[in-house]
C-alpha cells in the first residue's frame, strides 16, 4: 500500500507536468541554492491553522468592536418575527421552500384560510431564519477591514518590485526566482483568509451566488497553491492586489446601507463600480491574463501546469463577468430609482410570490 501511494504521488507530481522542461523538483527546492531562495511547499500548511486563528479574531472583532459600533449607529439587532406554529404548513415548507400558486390554493382550502394568510406565513417562515441587520453589518465590517489591510500591505510590498511596473519581469529568470519574506507572508495570510471564507461561508448570510463564491474561493486557493509550488508567485501577487482593491468599497457600501446612510452608500457604490470595472474587467484580463496567455509563451518554455494555472485564471474571469452583469443591472435600476436599491449578492431565501418587478431589487436588499 505504501509503495502504491508513493507511486501515485510521484506520478501526480511528475516534473514533466508541473515544471518547465529540463527542471526537477531538486532544482527549485529551498536547499538547491544559497543565492536564490525558492518557494517552500511546506509553507502551504501554515494557512490551515492560521485560518482558525482568523476565525477567532473575526469573532472577537465582531463581538467587541463591530457590534458596538453598529449599535451606536442605530442598527437593530432584532430577529425577524417568527411564523405561528402550523404542522401542515411546516411539513409542506420542509418538502419545498418554493410554493407554486396551485399549492398555496390547496393549502388554503385544506386549512380553511385565505391565500393571503398562507403567503404571509411563508414569508414569515422564510424570514425567521435570516440574520439580523447587525449580524450582516459585522460580517461586512470584518471583510472590509481585511481587504483594507491586505490591499495596503500588497501595494506596500510590491511598490519596489520590478514586476509591478513591468509585468514581463514576472518571467525573468523563471523558475529560479527569489522569494522574499514579505511576499511569503502575503501568500500565507491571503491563503489563510480564503480558507477561513470556505468555512465561514456555511454559517454566514446565505446568498444566491453561494456556489459561485465557493468556486471562487476554491479556484483562488488552487491558484495560490499552484503558483507557489511552481514559483509563479510574481503573477500570483499581482492577481491578489488587483482583486482586493474594489472589494474594500463593496463591503463599505453595504455597511453604509445597513447604517442608514443612503447617500454615503450611493457614493461608495459608484466608486466601487468604477474600480470593479477598471480592475476586474480591465486590468485583470487585459494586463494579467493577456500577459500569461500571449506574452509568457514568448518568454518561457510552456509546460502542462502552465495551462492549468491559466485555465484557473480564466475561470475567475468568467465569474467576474457574471458579477459585472449583476452590478450593471443594479446600477441601471438604481439610476431609475434614484438610489442604490440592490446588492450584487442577495439572500437566497427571498420570497418571490410577490413579483412586482419595480420592487424586486428593494426586496432583495431588505432581505440582506
Amino acid at each position: 500500500m505504501t509503495s502504491f501511494y508513493r507511486r501515485a504521488l510521484d506520478t501526480f507530481w511528475s516534473p514533466s507536468v508541473w515544471l518547465p522542461p529540463n527542471t526537477t523538483w531538486a532544482d527549485i527546492s529551498p536547499e538547491s541554492s544559497t543565492e536564490i531562495r525558492h518557494a517552500d511547499h511546506r509553507d502551504l500548511w501554515y494557512p490551515l491553522p492560521l485560518a482558525l486563528v482568523l476565525l477567532l479574531i473575526r469573532y472577537l472583532f465582531e463581538k467587541y468592536w463591530f457590534a458596538p459600533v453598529g449599535l451606536s449607529l442605530g442598527i437593530k439587532n432584532s430577529r425577524p418575527k417568527k411564523a405561528p406554529p402550523n404542522p401542515v404548513l411546516e411539513k409542506a415548507y420542509n418538502q419545498s421552500k418554493k410554493w407554486e400558486q396551485k399549492q398555496i390554493q390547496g393549502l388554503a382550502k385544506q386549512l380553511d384560510q385565505t391565500e393571503r394568510q398562507i403567503e404571509r406565513w411563508l414569508r414569515l417562515r422564510k424570514g425567521q431564519n435570516k440574520p439580523s441587520t447587525l449580524t450582516k453589518f459585522c460580517e461586512n465590517a470584518w471583510r472590509c477591514v481585511y481587504y483594507i489591510f491586505s490591499f495596503s500591505y500588497g501595494i506596500i510590498i510590491l511598490w519596489d518590485k520590478a514586476w509591478l511596473w513591468d509585468i514581463n519581469e514576472c518571467w525573468n529568470g523563471f523558475p529560479h526566482q527569489n522569494v522574499t519574506d514579505d511576499i511569503r507572508l502575503y501568500y500565507i495570510f491571503s491563503m489563510a483568509f480564503y480558507w477561513s471564507l470556505c468555512v465561514s461561508q456555511f454559517f454566514d448570510v446565505k446568498r444566491k451566488d453561494f456556489w459561485q463564491m465557493f468556486i471562487h474561493h476554491i479556484a483562488t486557493i488552487l491558484l495560490m497553491v499552484l503558483s507557489w509550488v511552481v514559483n509563479v508567485f510574481r503573477i500570483g501577487s499581482l492577481v491578489l492586489v488587483v482583486h482586493d482593491c474594489a472589494d474594500i468599497f463593496l463591503e463599505a457600501a453595504k455597511m453604509a446601507k445597513y447604517s442608514g446612510y443612503q447617500k454615503v452608500c450611493d457614493t461608495i457604490f459608484a466608486i466601487f463600480t468604477i474600480l470593479w470595472i477598471v480592475t476586474r474587467i480591465g486590468l485583470y484580463p487585459f494586463w494579467i491574463i493577456y500577459n500569461t496567455s500571449i506574452e509568457a509563451p514568448k518568454l518561457v518554455p510552456m509546460f502542462p501546469a502552465y495551462y492549468i494555472f491559466n485555465s484557473l485564471l480564466c475561470i475567475l474571469l468568467v465569474l467576474h463577468i457574471f458579477w459585472t452583469y449583476l452590478i450593471l443591472k443594479i446600477v441601471y435600476n438604481s439610476l431609475n430609482a434614484g438610489q442604490m436599491e440592490g446588492d450584487i449578492r442577495s439572500s437566497s431565501d427571498d420570497y418571490s410570490t410577490e413579483s412586482n418587478n419595480s420592487n424586486s431589487l428593494t426586496n432583495h436588499t431588505k432581505s440582506q
